[in-house]
């Protein structure tokens, strides 16, 4: 199978840069996938599981936050402020703030609030999600 060159880059760290075969990114839209010698252009990433098959041909997955997929000469850049595989999941931390976003979302105060307590609850069941796939949706 053709390949390109990916980078998932956290704002912490490298998550994955080499070669990979295929990518599916989590969108507004829904799920969209990208090849070898895709055509150039910027997709905005939302929060939730992504999934890609690297140069070896070995599927890996990571639960992304809401950022940018730039891909620009069979060079694939993702954006992100965070991104975890599924094994690097606390389950108690996650399942706590999906009830800390649970209580937001009863009780905010404005839009805003509101808005950053479902990127919370989205970003919380995401990595459970993650965790009991224990790899791929």
């Amino acid at each position: 199978m053709k390949k390109f060159e990916l980078r998932i880059l956290a704002a912490d760290r490298v998550f994955y840069q080499g070669e990979a075969e295929s990518l599916v990114i989590p969108t507004g839209d829904g799920k969209y996938g990208i090849l070898a010698n895709h055509e150039n252009t910027v997709i905005g990433i939302a929060i939730g599981q992504a999934e890609f098959t690297d140069g070896d041909g070995k599927r890996q997955a990571a639960v992304l936050s809401s950022g940018i997929c730039m891909i620009e000469d069979n060079t694939v850049t993702v954006l992100i402020e965070t991104a975890e595989r599924p094994e690097e999941i606390d389950r108690l931390h996650a399942e706590q703030d999906a009830a800390d976003a649970r209580r937001a979302l009863e009780h905010h105060g404005n839009v805003m609030d509101a808005r950053r307590a479902q990127a919370k609850m989205a970003r919380a069941m995401s990595r459970l999600k993650a965790m009991e796939n224990g790899e791929i949706d």
